[in-house]
């Protein structure tokens, strides 16, 4: 791991750190106990068996003779099976303890961490954006994430575990018998090498099958999201057929994985079953020749079994590990991101809407730009309408004030401070923006409405919906303002979401307001009621209007033609109507198209023309 990642996994472990400890010191405890045990039946099997009480523990002896006089062989062998039942009983509690004082700071670490994830994805630049995939996002919020936590809560543990209980019963073993201490561990260092072995080569294959993953969960997302557009285009068997390629393939990664794994097992069984086998078969040999005690050798295959279990598991922990380390990392390509700069709030409160524009050059990749040499003065309560073909900057124009996208050139003032030096939360409180197709929240009609101003009295909530012309809608509905929106707003209709919209951003009452092509999908009269409003509200905020249609940018007090990310004309509506241009050949194309609709509609009206039937006795003249 970098020093990064080591960074990171150290911050997300702080105000949990003490419980790890604590958790570490129940461990030592519970291998204390547990370790009682076996010493303590070597004693009574072998009193037992040899029938001699020298073999006795002192203590034990005395309390059995105290209650059984001078022969207690059955006290003794009672009180050494509640004695190891006893010490068993604490080392349970202990473990208890660990495990718990674990759960709960891993837990609290996850948290933690999920917290870290989503508010870094809450300050990452837009850019960011622009070539990451949502799917591989949330697994890495979600399945990363509690892959880490699995590695904190046990793994770590069982790690510390294996190499404490190594250290604690090596010098027992050798304690007990020299000889049978060095049999009892030749195998063991072929376990450890083949875990690290193993480690090594499932970190790489995880990461491998972690990005397929995500993979999958990508695909997934995008067809639940799109699921209309889908079937719309009749292409269920299409994208069936995409996600079961995609599927597939995690599923073949996943195989390779497993099969990596049920190689461990089976080569890490074998040693431990020979070294098992290697102590039982030597030690019945010493047994034989009277050099071993039937005692000595339950207690070393007992601490054989104790100790090599763990160090077997090492290859799990040591995969859970790899699994950490790569998910840590995906985790840390997050959280090592750099977010956007966060500037002094201003110390003045509301903006007055002056807008200040001067040779703006704006790209989004280096060597193509998208916006050049953009100079217009827009004072306070000014409206302004921004049309030209796609292309030509119009978004792009709103972003640069946005501050969504750095811009390389020019400048960009606000009430005749630059934006760079703006706090950008302040900034984009004092802009509201309407897009063509606006986000909604998967909640009631007021939460959506409240989002940019949750304490709005009553009153002024419904003004701004009938300024919409969303109000009479919102009333159509059974709940009213609590009725359910769903998804991304799907019980609406287009233009019900962009009124929806456009209420949520007027509530709000930003001294800017930008209407980015948000009345696309409304009708004819409904624009025009709504544009009404706008004109009502004249002066109370800037607003900017991108639109298409002539009717929602003829009252403009001035109106922008873009062209290939320049300003070509800067006028209103009757200059630039006069004026030879892109924007009189839009008037001309747009009358001549509602001149040719005006007339579909009359003939309709009108009917087939009506030919007289002969016969009538009407006079052809």
């Amino acid at each position: 791991m970098t020093a990064a990642t080591h960074k990171n996994l150290w911050q997300i472990t702080q105000g949990q750190r003490l419980r790890y400890v604590s958790a570490i010191l129940s461990m030592a405890l519970t291998n204390l106990f547990m370790l009682g045990a076996p010493l303590v039946a070597k004693d009574a099997i072998d009193v037992v068996v040899e029938q001699d009480f020298a073999y006795a523990t002192p203590g034990l002896l005395e309390l059995a003779q105290w209650l059984a006089g001078p022969t207690p062989y059955l006290a003794y062998l009672g009180l050494t099976a509640v004695f190891a039942i006893l010490i068993t009983a604490i080392g349970g509690v202990f473990l208890y303890f660990r495990g718990r004082l674990a759960a709960i700071a891993s837990e609290a670490i996850l948290r933690r961490l999920r917290e870290a994830l989503y508010d870094r994805l809450h300050h990452l630049p837009a850019a960011y954006y622009d070539s990451a995939d949502t799917g591989d996002l949330v697994q890495r919020c979600s399945s990363d994430a509690e892959t880490l936590r699995v590695f904190l809560s046990s793994d770590v543990v069982e790690m510390g575990r294996a190499i404490m209980l190594l250290i604690c019963v090596t010098p027992i073993l050798f304690w007990m018998d020299v000889r049978l201490a060095w049999l009892s561990l030749c195998l063991m260092p072929f376990l450890a090498i083949g875990a690290y072995v193993f480690f090594s080569k499932v970190k790489t294959v995880f990461q491998i099958t972690d990005e397929s993953e995500g993979a999958m969960t990508t695909t997934l997302q995008e067809n639940l999201t799109g699921i209309r557009v889908v079937r719309a285009f009749a292409r269920q068997e299409f994208e069936i057929q995409k996600f079961a390629e995609r599927n597939a393939d995690f599923r073949n990664k996943n195989y390779r994985l497993i099969r990596l794994m049920g190689f461990y097992w089976g080569i890490s069984d074998f040693f431990s079953m020979s070294q098992i086998g290697l102590v039982l078969f030597a030690g019945a040999l010493f047994f034989m020749e009277g050099t071993l005690t039937v005692g000595t050798l339950f207690a070393f295959l007992t601490f054989v079994s104790i100790v090599i279990w763990p160090i077997r598991q090492l290859g799990r922990v040591l995969t859970d590990s790899g699994k950490a380390v790569i998910s840590l990392q995906r985790i840390n390509e997050i959280l090592n991101e750099e977010e956007e700069s966060i500037e002094v709030v201003p110390s003045h409160g509301r903006a007055r809407g002056e807008i200040t524009i001067e040779g703006l050059n704006f790209e989004y990749e280096e060597g193509r730009p998208v916006l050049q040499d953009i100079s217009i003065h827009i004072q306070p309560g000014e409206t302004v309408a921004i049309v030209g073909p796609p292309g030509s900057g119009k978004t792009s124009l709103i972003r640069a004030l946005l501050r969504m996208y750095p811009y390389q050139g020019g400048s960009i003032k606000l009430d005749g401070v630059e934006i760079a030096q703006l706090n950008r939360q302040w900034l984009r409180w004092q802009i509201g923006v309407v897009l063509q197709d606006p986000f909604l929240y998967s909640r009631s009609i007021r939460a959506n409405l409240a989002v940019g101003r949750p304490n709005a009295p009553e009153p002024e909530l419904i003004e701004a919906c009938q300024d919409a012309a969303i109000h009479d809608s919102i009333l159509s509905f059974p709940e009213r303002f609590d009725a359910m929106v769903g998804e991304r707003g799907v019980t609406l209709s287009g233009g019900q979401r962009q009124r929806l919209a456009l209420a949520r951003a007027l509530l709000k009452n930003p001294p800017v307001l930008v209407l980015d092509d948000s009345l696309s999908a409304v009708d004819t009269g409904t624009e025009r009621d709504i544009l009404a409003a706008l004109q009502r509200r004249k002066g109370r905020q800037t607003t900017l209007i991108i639109a298409h249609r002539l009717s929602s940018v003829m009252h403009a007090d001035r109106i922008m033609v873009l062209n290939e990310g320049r300003l070509v004309q800067l006028g209103n509506h009757a200059e630039l109507a006069a004026e030879p241009g892109p924007y009189q050949r839009l008037c001309e194309m747009q009358g001549a198209l509602d001149a040719s609709i005006k007339k579909d509609v009359d003939l309709t009206e009108e009917g087939p023309e009506q030919v007289p039937e002969e016969g009538t006795g009407e006079s052809h003249g």
